[in-house]
Parts: C-alpha cells; sequence; structure tokens
C-alpha cells in the first residue's frame, strides 16, 4: 500500500514535503548540536574523570573520525533501507550513545557512547543533504537546502553558548541527558511526518569495500588528526597515512570493477558535479582550521577570555543563519555563479584580513573578519553544492553526496594538521627569537591564516573559471513526447534551460527534475507540454 504526494506543475511546495525535511534536519541539528555542546564540557570531565588534553581531545576527534568512516557507507545505506528505516535506526542510535555518554561510569564508556552517537550522525548527516534533492523540484532546491541551512546553522552557534549555561548551572551529564529527550521527540514526530522517499534498489554490500575504506579513511584522518600532537616523524602518524593512501587506491581501483559499487565514483564524470565536489572541498580546506586558530589567536594572543572567545566565536556561527536562506533564493532566481564568486571573495578577503592580526588588534575587530568569512562561505558553499548534485540523476545524489562529504573530511583533517604545524613552527621560531608568547603566537596565526587565504584564492579563481552557464539544447524528441503523453518513463533530450539560469538547469538535472521521486528511468516532456507536466516529482511512502 502506497501513498503519494506530488509536486504541482506550478512548482510550489507543499506542506508534506515541508514536513519531510523539517524532520530529518532536526534529526541532523541535535546531531550537529551534540557535537559542539560538548567542547566546552572538556575541562570538567577532565577533572571528573582525572585525564589529561591529549585524552579528553578524542572526545572531540572521534566524532569526525567515525563520521568519515560512515559516509561512504552512507550510500549503500540510503539505497538498500528505507527513509524511515534509516532515520529511526539513526536516530536510535544516537539517542543511545548520548544516554550512554550521560550515565557513563568511565571515560571508555564515555568513548564508546559517542562512537554510537557519530554512527547515528553518520547517517543523519547525509540524509539531509539527499531527501531534500529528491523530494522538491530542481527550480526550488536552492531555497528548500537554504531554508534548511537556518536549522543546521543554528546547531553550532547556540551549542558553546547553551552548553556552556547548562553545564555551569548543573552539570555536564545533565548537558549531555538533556538531548536524550529532545531525540525522543524527534523520533516521535518521525512516525506521523516522515515518510519514505526514492527508489531501494537492494544493493549487495561488498565487505571488502567496506574493510578498505574503513582502513582508508580512518587512517587518513586519524594520522592528520595527530600529527599536529605526536608530529609527522612519529611512527603511528607515518604508518596510518601510509595505510590509508594504500587502501585508498585499493578501494577506488575496486570500485570500477563492481557492478554495484560501494561508492560510485562514476559521479565524477559529470563535469557540474566535479567542479562543484572540487570547490567545496577546497572551502572546507581554507575554513575548517578555522575553528582551532581563532581560540588560540584569541586567547593567547589577545588575552581574551574562554567567555570571550565563545561570544567572539558566536556571530560566525549565526550568520548562516541570515546567509542560508537568502544564498538559496538568489541561486534558484540567478544560479551559482555570481553568489559563489562573491561569497569566495569575501571568504578569502576576510581570511587575509585576519592574518594581519596583530597584539594590538581589538577582539571587536577579529570577531568582525571571523564573521565576514564565515558569511562568504556560507555564501559560497551551498549555492555550488546543490548546482553539483542538480547535474546528477536521482539515483546518484547518494553516492555523490558521499564523494563531496568524503572529500570535505579528508581535506578538513588534512589541511587542520598542515596548518596547525606551520603555525607552531613559526611561533616556535619566534618565542626562540626573543618574542614574547603572544607576539609570537599572533605572527604564527598570520602565516597559517595566510596559507587559508592562499586556499580560498585558489577557489575563488577555479570557480570563475569551472563554474559556467549550461549551454542551451535543443527541445526534445518526439518519442520523448509522446511517452510524457502517455504516462510512460523514457529517456529523452532536455527542454531549454529557464532565461536567467545559470547553469542550474542542466539537462541531466531537468531530466530527473520533471520525473516522479524514485521512477526508474525519467520523462521529460516536450516544450509544448512543459506548462502542464514539468517538475511533476512525487513522494512515496511503503508501508
Amino acid at each position: 500500500m502506497s501513498s503519494t504526494s506530488s509536486i504541482p506543475a506550478s512548482g510550489k511546495i507543499t506542506g508534506v514535503q515541508v514536513r519531510i525535511v523539517a524532520v530529518v534536519v532536526l534529526g541532523a541539528f541535535l546531531a550537529l548540536l551534540n557535537q559542539t555542546v560538548m567542547s566546552p564540557a572538556l575541562p570538567v570531565i577532565m577533572a571528573d574523570f582525572g585525564i589529561d588534553a591529549s585524552t579528553a581531545q578524542w572526545i572531540m576527534s572521534i566524532y569526525p573520525l567515525v563520521s568519515g568512516i560512515m559516509v561512504p557507507v552512507s550510500a549503500y545505506l540510503i539505497d538498500k533501507f528505507s527513509t524511515r528505516k534509516l532515520f529511526f535506526g539513526a536516530l536510535v542510535a544516537f539517542a543511545a550513545g548520548t544516554l550512554l555518554c550521560a550515565v557513563a561510569p568511565d571515560f571508555l564508556w564515555l568513548i564508546v557512547g559517542r562512537v554510537l552517537q557519530a554512527a547515528g550522525s553518520g547517517v543523519l548527516m547525509p540524509l539531509v543533504a539527499v531527501v531534500p534533492m529528491l523530494v522538491f523540484p530542481v527550480e526550488k532546491r536552492g531555497t528548500a537546502m537554504g531554508m534548511a541551512g537556518i536549522v543546521m546553522s543554528a546547531g553550532p552557534a547556540v551549542g558553546p553558548v547553551a552548553g556552556g549555561a547548562v553545564i555551569d548551572a548543573f552539570g555536564w551529564r545533565a548537558m549531555v541527558g538533556a538531548i536524550v529527550p529532545l531525540s525522543l521527540i524527534v523520533l516521535v514526530m518521525g512516525v506521523f511526518m516522515l515518510k519514505n522517499v526514492g527508489e531501494l534498489k537492494n544493493p549487495k554490500l561488498d565487505f571488502a569495500s567496506v574493510a578498505l575504506s574503513t582502513v582508508a579513511f580512518g587512517g587518513l584522518l586519524y594520522g592528520f588528526s595527530t600529527a599536529s600532537s605526536l608530529g609527522w616523524t612519529s611512527p603511528v602518524v607515518l604508518g596510518s597515512v601510509a595505510a590509508g593512501v594504500v587502501c585508498l587506491v585499493l578501494f577506488a581501483r575496486r570500485q570500477g570493477k563492481l557492478e554495484q559499487p560501494l561508492l560510485d565514483l562514476g559521479c565524477l564524470r559529470t563535469r557540474e558535479f566535479r567542479v562543484a565536489a572540487i570547490i567545496v572541498t577546497l572551502i572546507n580546506a581554507a575554513c575548517l582550521v578555522t575553528n582551532t586558530l581563532l581560540p588560540l589567536l584569541l586567547q593567547t594572543a589577545l588575552g581574551a577570555s574562554a567567555f570571550e572567545t565563545g561570544m567572539a566565536m558566536l556571530p560566525a556561527a549565526a550568520v548562516g543563519i541570515i546567509i542560508s536562506p537568502i544564498s538559496g533564493v538568489v541561486f534558484d532566481k540567478f544560479g551559482p555563479r555570481v553568489i559563489s564568486v562573491v561569497g569566495l571573495a569575501l571568504m578569502t578577503g576576510a581570511l587575509f584580513a585576519l592574518s594581519l592580526s596583530s597584539t594590538a588588534t581589538p577582539i571587536l575587530v577579529v570577531a568582525l573578519f571571523c564573521m565576514l568569512q564565515a558569511a562568504g562561505q556560507a555564501l559560497a558553499n551551498m549555492p555550488v553544492n546543490t548546482w553539483g548534485v542538480n547535474a546528477l540523476r536521482n539515483e546518484m545524489i547518494a553516492h555523490g553526496n558521499a564523494i563531496a562529504n568524503t572529500g570535505r573530511q579528508v581535506a578538513g583533517g588534512l589541511c587542520t594538521a598542515l596548518i596547525v604545524t606551520v603555525m607552531t613552527s613559526v611561533t616556535a621560531g619566534g618565542t626562540a627569537a626573543g618574542a614574547t608568547l603572544q607576539a609570537a603566537t599572533a605572527t604564527g596565526a598570520g602565516v597559517a591564516y595566510k596559507v587559508c587565504a592562499a586556499i580560498g584564492l585558489v577557489s575563488l579563481v577555479y570557480c570563475i573559471v569551472a563554474v559556467r552557464p549550461a549551454k542551451r539544447k535543443a527541445a526534445s524528441s518526439p518519442a520523448a513526447a509522446n511517452s510524457a503523453a502517455k504516462g510512460s518513463s523514457a529517456a529523452s533530450s532536455a527542454v531549454n534551460p529557464p532565461s536567467g539560469s545559470d547553469g542550474v538547469a542542466s539537462a541531466s538535472a531537468l531530466e530527473y527534475a520533471a520525473s516522479p521521486v524514485g521512477a526508474d528511468t525519467p520523462s521529460v516532456p516536450s516544450p509544448s507540454a512543459s506548462a502542464t507536466a514539468s517538475a511533476s516529482a512525487s513522494v512515496k511512502e511503503n508501508r
């Protein structure tokens, strides 16, 4: 038994679509909130369990490590299990891990709980990137992702502030435990509001690919994340990176030989997606390290307190709440080129401005440039990513999202390790030459931010060169028009993109945007029929 809710020909967004995306976004919001609220709890947890900072850092680093391992598997899970089953399973694992963290008798059980949380998050985050793409027509996806970005941006914005307040008043266990009932509320909402979307393929799981991807991405992320503390010559770091590289090569070769690959690297043959994946990876490489650089600059070089540091970082985290819907609407109307170029220029300029900071720079000035960097990142990130995914067929979206997320995780970990190593070296050289720790730290942070700005400049130039408007194509064939009139599914050529589009309405994007969600082969109506039969994606619920 199944029910459907179709997108009207006018392209209006329906209540069913909004409810489906809202539930998935709320689940991902909890995953992001949980990742950030733990940061202010680290000193208290260190005192409670009697551990040092090098041990306590695993509370934070285990999250992206496990999530990075889950990313390649997420494409298989989305193809294998219905949306409802996958969402409920991930949220239950997340809630169980959160509860375990709240009652953990020792540090080991706390880490086990964090692993469960991260495993659930590793599924919830890909879902929030895939489901809106399947639910909404192509001309509304930018707006939909922009509205979802409001909620997603709220997690990093309120996490440290709310977490710190609850910890001060009730302790870190109460702070973690408070997320459990929130998870249960979202779970109940999902029972009534979430519907299955997309088409299940029942793929076969290649266990060798799972093992190779786990060692590849886990080894790379672990090696890069520990290099700044253990040193690049550490046998642990060298061994992890070497194992990761070898397994990554073997993994890529194996995917090309499998009939049903765990991660379909064929997505990279689509030019728009390939360009978007590279740009988004460069953006993440340039900006992720700010989470490490900025607190060091503010507290060590400028003498800010922990509270002042949090308040200085708050505008940067909250700016996405304003920018996300704006960027989505602009993307839907004008395409990705203009907004992404403006965003990357703003991001690169702000990173360079931060590189000029000294011990005399006011904290408010640093906070301002940090906010501008985050605003530019938000302006560029979502439109470019949506443009790239729009060029993929529906059945390729989950794999494309997994590839893009993997690139972001690895690039972020690699560049964080490299840039922090550069900063540490410059700071050590400055103190050895007789400079104060504050001045040497400011100099080291300045050099590190210049490296970030250089990466941002590369992404800006590449975006200007590679993100181009789609070429207009001929009208669809008579065969396709006949098939559309009969309501059957047929592969056909694309209609002309609407005036003012900037690469959004590519041929492949129009093909699946105009077809029912989950259809085996999309059909595209001829121009004469487009007024009544375009963008009729449907949402399926398999009971």
